[in-house]
C-alpha cells in the first residue's frame, strides 16, 4: 500500500450493503493515493475527468463560470465523500467545471479505465456505483427542487443543517455562489438568523 494505510476507504466501503468483504479488498487494489494542496485543481475545465476520488481529508469546490464571467458554486465535497464530473467521467467529453481543493488534501483515487474493470467483472461493484450515482442524482433533484420552492432562508438553514463543515472552509462568497444569492444577501440573511 505504498505505506500508507487505506483505513477510512475501507470504513467508507464497508457502510454500502452492496459490498462484502472479499469485494472490498478487490476494490481497495485498485485504488492509489492522490494528495492536492490547496488551491490545486482535481480537474480543470476543458480537460476530460480520469479520477474517481474518494476524499479522505480536506474539501473540495466544484465552480465555472457564468456567461457574464462570474464564478458560480456548483458544489461542495468533504471528507468521506466521493468527487467527480459525472458527465465528464462517464461521456469522456470535457469537464464544463473546475474541481479546486481550498484545503490541503489526501484521497484515493480510481482512474475511468479500472473503473470499468471493476464495473464488468465485479457484480457487488456495479450495485455499488448505482447506489452512488442515485445517491447523487437525489442530491441534484432536492437541490434544484429548493432553488425553485425554498426562500434564500430557507436554503440557507437547509446547507446549514445539512453541512456545516461547508462554514468552515467556504468563503462566504463561494457559498453565496451556491445558494444562488449575493454576497450582501447572505451577510444579511446570517445576521437575520443569528438575531432569531
Amino acid at each position: 500500500m505504498n505505506g500508507f494505510e487505506k483505513i477510512a476507504l475501507t470504513q467508507y466501503l464497508s457502510k454500502w450493503p452492496q459490498l462484502n468483504n472479499v469485494a472490498i479488498a478487490a476494490i481497495e487494489l485498485e485504488f492509489h493515493r492522490k494528495e492536492l494542496a490547496k488551491g490545486e485543481l482535481f480537474l480543470k475545465a476543458g480537460k476530460v475527468a480520469d479520477e474517481y476520488l474518494f476524499l479522505e481529508q480536506g474539501f473540495i469546490r466544484s465552480y465555472l463560470f457564468d456567461t457574464e464571467g462570474n464564478e458560480i458554486t456548483m458544489n461542495f465535497y468533504s471528507k468521506d465523500e466521493m468527487v467527480f464530473e459525472v458527465a465528464s467521467f462517464f461521456q469522456r467529453s470535457p469537464s464544463q467545471e473546475n474541481f479546486e481543493a481550498t484545503t490541503d488534501c489526501t484521497g484515493w483515487v480510481l482512474t475511468y479505465e479500472k473503473l470499468n474493470h471493476l464495473f464488468h467483472t465485479l457484480p457487488e461493484f456495479r450495485d455499488f456505483g448505482r447506489a452512488i450515482l442515485v445517491k447523487g442524482f437525489i442530491s441534484f433533484k432536492l437541490r434544484t427542487l429548493a432553488m425553485i420552492n425554498k426562500t434564500a432562508e430557507e436554503r440557507y438553514e437547509l446547507l446549514l443543517k445539512s453541512n456545516p463543515t461547508i462554514f468552515q472552509h467556504a468563503s462566504l462568497k463561494h457559498i453565496a455562489s451556491y445558494l444562488g444569492i449575493t454576497d450582501t444577501s447572505l451577510s444579511r440573511i446570517r445576521k437575520l438568523l443569528a438575531g432569531k
